[in-house]
């Protein structure tokens, strides 16, 4: 899997903009969290293909006759018109014109939405703006069709793991899996590895076998999620505590959200009478 180039530091966010998107795009995107801009309007973080992570006034949404109101829906794919670029190289924030919703995407059930909304949170925590990542987004959309598919059977998990670690690759801090990462030595099929945030990949006793983090690096250079969903699943339980590590290294201090209310929703659950 290659790598999109990244946006050089100090690079103002819309230097990479391109003439089309100046004057006004249509983008196909994700609603990944909005929040009220004023009585009737609301600011919306968008996940598009071509542009990455973008930032919108749709103004009027909250109005019940808003045509918005209905469409700008989480995990739903929608066409969304934006209006011209600001002059301002450093305003990120445009305007919605419009959105339609594509269709094609089954509903979450409620049993999926927590996990859809953290990747959601993820992706907002990771992904720089006008940053585009366009195998990310393919990957989004596909996991939530195997979230739709597979609520209620367990096998969310595997989903969840091969997103993360498709994202880590993304934003280029998931090492080579295929060797040990400070002496460049491949791994041996029956021994055992780990992810170690600073490390990389290392020995481990009670870590997964060199063969599937061979198998898993092989499923990220070919590029299919499903593939990747496939070959974690085995192994997805042993796959979680040392992913949640290194998203928590480069996550920094701030905790996820979702994190924490699934983990009290299921508290709440434990203690509840029988």
């Amino acid at each position: 899997m290659t790598t999109p180039p990244r946006r050089p530091a100090g690079e103002p966010p819309g230097a990479a903009r391109t003439a089309g998107a100046r004057a006004g795009s249509s983008l196909l995107a994700y609603v990944l969290h909005h929040h009220d801009w004023s009585e009737t309007s609301l600011i919306v973080e968008l996940l598009t293909r071509e542009q990455g992570r973008v930032v919108v006034a749709a103004k009027g949404a909250k109005r019940p006759t808003s045509q918005l109101r209905s469409v700008l829906l989480p995990f739903q794919p929608v066409l969304a018109h934006l209006g011209k670029v600001p002059t301002d190289e450093q305003a990120e924030v445009r305007t919605l014109r419009t959105a339609e919703w594509v269709g094609g995407a089954p509903l979450l059930a409620a049993s999926a939405m927590f996990p859809g909304y953290y990747l959601n949170e993820l992706l907002l925590k990771l992904l720089a703006r006008q940053d585009p990542h366009p195998t990310l987004f393919d990957a989004y959309a596909d996991t939530l069709g195997a979230l739709a598919t597979q609520a209620g059977t367990g096998d969310e998990a595997a989903a969840l793991r091969a997103f993360e670690l498709l994202l880590l690759r993304e934003t280029g801090v998931l090492p080579d899996l295929a060797q040990v990462t400070l002496t460049a030595e491949p791994l041996q099929p029956a021994a055992r590895y780990s992810l170690q945030a600073e490390a990389g990949v290392a020995p481990e006793a009670q870590g997964a076998p060199g063969a599937a983090w061979v198998a898993w690096e092989a499923a990220l250079a070919h590029g299919s999620t499903a593939a990747l969903r496939q070959a974690v699943a085995p192994h997805a339980a042993a796959l979680r505590a040392p992913l949640r590590a290194l998203l928590h290294y480069h996550l920094g201090t701030t905790p996820l959200r979702t994190r924490q209310v699934w983990q009290g929703v299921q508290r709440l659950a434990e203690n509840a009478p029988r």
